[in-house]
């Protein structure tokens, strides 16, 4: 990845594409290198211009955003994270987007901030959810899941510490936000986060929240 983070646009509303564009291009640490209208174009496109990012819409005609989603993170020769931009706060739709492979999932009525640092975590292999989609996926794994027979089998590599800052990675704290609960360094976060990452060889944050709710961690 070079000094500025490439990112592609998909998105099948060429006015949202351009006030997207408009707010990341006014961070110098960000550049926009291609839009796509269609799932099948963001592939093309993808391939053409190897971004370090995708901003994904999920409704598009021709292939939906998912699918391509799918296509992008399965290819070899892509090195793509993709996040997932759309207008619907709907637990299917992020389920399903981070089984195809996506690292982040965000409202478009985020605020620019909260792009721009989705864009940026994504880059760095650490993905970010919508806080209020991160919250209903809580609560529908809490109403749906059995009772757990047992919570500490799936902790058993992790330290108590290491358990503790899993458990406040599936509420939907960032770094920042762990760091103050635990009265702890953001550096001292990111270690944890990354030792529990590879203790149950979870390929970014956004699987670790994925992986506390199937074993009934969120509760």
């Amino acid at each position: 990845m070079g000094e500025r983070v490439r990112v592609v646009l998909v998105d099948d509303q060429a006015l949202l594409r351009a006030g997207i564009g408009t707010i990341l291009s006014a961070h110098p640490d960000l550049e926009v290198v291609g839009e796509a209208s269609t799932g099948a174009e963001a592939v093309r496109v993808v391939r053409q211009t190897r971004p370090d990012v995708v901003c994904m819409d999920v409704q598009m005609p021709d292939m939906d955003g998912l699918e391509a989603t799918r296509r992008i993170t399965a290819d070899p020769e892509v090195q793509a994270a993709v996040v997932v931009l759309t207008t619907f706060n709907r637990e299917d739709y992020l389920l399903e987007a981070l089984r195809a492979g996506a690292v982040g999932y965000l409202l478009k009525t985020s605020r620019p901030e909260q792009l721009h640092e989705a864009v940026l975590s994504a880059a760095a292999g650490e993905g970010l959810l919508a806080p209020e989609v991160t919250r209903a996926v809580i609560a529908r794994a809490v109403d749906a899941r059995p009772t757990p027979t047992s919570t500490a089998a799936p902790l058993v590599p992790l330290t108590e510490r290491e358990a503790e800052v899993l458990v406040l990675v599936a509420r939907g704290l960032n770094n920042d936000e762990i760091a103050a609960e635990l009265v702890v360094s953001r550096a001292t976060v990111k270690t944890h986060v990354s030792n529990v990452l590879a203790k149950l060889g979870l390929r970014d944050r956004v699987q670790a929240v994925v992986y506390a709710h199937e074993h009934g961690l969120t509760g």
